[in-house]
């Protein structure tokens, strides 16, 4: 490992850290005010959201029609009250520390916590804090909510240095953080004691749509109303997320030429892999590189019933912890280390997929930088009779590993933009408080104060 490598680390650890002890500490002084009555495990919420959806019973290829409940639907946020970040707020637990059956599920062969079993109940979690959210005082009593909730897409999921252990139980919390007409985001933290210290393991930032009875439209939700100045710099932060989603979707690569800088990039990458003569056809792999169409693995999977969500479409934690799980191979077998995630970023869910669909899964190095990997993961669902297929989900991996890495190289101009595009998601998550607009974990541990 180079000097200049190790000095990259240590200031990287010195500011996470700092960081990371600003937020336990917070956190520890909001969490002692806790009571124990109020916290249900993630599989009692996961039952009282089932029930106010109005779902019951096994799988059924044909589930029960909620169309009927379209007459409840609210036509505008007028006629919903406002609400704000803490009427949101929610706490559950993953119940480790008592149940060893769930440990054999979360733990890794190396004795830590399966990144995606936890990708799996953030999702679910999300949308329990977004229905929380949803409040209809002319809601007949009985009458399940009429709104559809489903996941549009994750912004982004840091995780800190701490490694949790699978013999502890895992707390989850959340909050609504910003709402528009029909969606929500919804921040989301996973927390784990250890000697009577609760440590951040990760935080991540949902977006969730709100549809009708049968999914085929937007419904409205309750707009929000920040209960103080905190949760006002909160929504502010929330705004200046959705504006960068927009230019980020505007600016794309499949939708605008890269600019100057990336299009030099991109003739600097093709000099150093042509060859020494005149001929434009040759060309070589520089000392230290690899050519990114051999940095790619795939696998295919059937999905089955109980990877169905409530609306009996392939559920999306289940898609992000496959993803996350075949990410993780690609990056050990590349840097020959097994690699630890820094980010996840950018989870596009196109379309809903079917159960009992085929669904093919390509990991690709796009790029690398010093002893980080970044990994893009292709979705798609595939036709045997057609041989058609339809690209439905894509996942951007930030993996760091103890060593220097091999510098990826594109051979085609599909690989280019595959790297250019995985460039700009790398230094994106790489940038100093580029998603802490407004010391937002400063302020949602203050919206957890007011809470608790």
């Amino acid at each position: 490992m180079t000097m200049a490598t190790k000095l990259l680390r240590n200031l990287s650890l010195i500011s996470r850290v700092n960081h990371t002890k600003t937020i336990h500490n917070t956190m520890s002084r909001h969490l002692s005010a806790l009571q124990s009555d109020t916290v249900f495990s993630i599989q009692e919420l996961t039952q009282k959201l089932t029930k106010e959806m109005g779902f019951g019973g096994g799988y059924s290829p044909m589930p029960s029609s909620r169309a009927h409940l379209v007459q409840y639907l609210p036509k505008s946020q007028n006629d919903l009250p406002s609400r704000s970040m803490r009427d949101s707020y929610l706490v559950a637990l993953i119940p480790l520390s008592t149940n060893t059956r769930l440990q054999d599920k979360y733990t890794t062969f190396l004795g830590s916590v399966r990144v995606g079993r936890l990708l799996e109940d953030m999702d679910i979690f999300a949308v329990m804090v977004a229905q929380k959210h949803i409040l209809n005082p002319d809601l007949p009593s009985g009458i399940p909510s009429p709104q559809t909730l489903v996941t549009a897409c994750v912004d982004r999921i840091d995780f800190s240095d701490f490694v949790p252990k699978p013999h502890e139980d895992i707390k989850m919390s959340g909050h609504v953080s910003w709402v528009g007409r029909s969606s929500m985001e919804v921040v989301v933290w996973l927390e784990q004691s250890r000697y009577g210290t609760w440590h951040r393991i990760t935080r991540a930032l949902f977006l969730i749509a709100a549809r009708d009875p049968t999914n085929a439209r937007a419904a409205v939700v309750n707009p929000i109303e920040p209960a103080d100045e905190r949760e006002k710099k909160i929504l502010a932060g929330g705004e200046k997320r959705k504006a960068l989603r927009i230019a980020s979707e505007k600016q794309h690569v499949s939708k605008v030429i890269p600019d100057g800088d990336e299009q030099k990039i991109i003739h600097d990458l093709y000099m150093k892999t042509k060859a020494s003569d005149v001929s434009l056809k040759s060309v070589m792999l520089p000392p230290g590189g690899v050519w990114m169409e051999d940095c790619v693995i795939s696998n295919t999977i059937f999905s089955q019933p109980e990877n169905r969500n409530l609306h009996n479409t392939v559920f999306g934690g289940f898609i992000m912890r496959q993803a996350a799980e075949l990410s993780w191979v690609l990056g050990f077998k590349f840097s020959k280390y097994r690699p630890k995630v820094k980010s996840i970023s950018d989870i596009k869910f196109n379309k809903p997929i079917a159960v009992n669909s085929l669904i093919h899964m390509h990991a690709f190095v796009v790029f690398t930088h010093m002893q980080y990997v970044q990994i893009t993961v292709y979705v798609e669902t595939f036709d045997p009779q057609t041989g058609a297929s339809e690209t439905t989900n894509i996942v951007h991996f930030t993996y760091e590993v103890p060593e220097l890495v091999k510098e990826v190289y594109p051979r085609t101009y599909q690989e280019a933009m595959m790297y250019i595009d995985g460039r700009r998601h790398f230094f994106e998550i790489m940038k100093p408080g580029s998603y802490d607009e407004g010391n937002m974990l400063e302020e949602e541990g203050g919206v957890t104060k007011s809470k608790l």
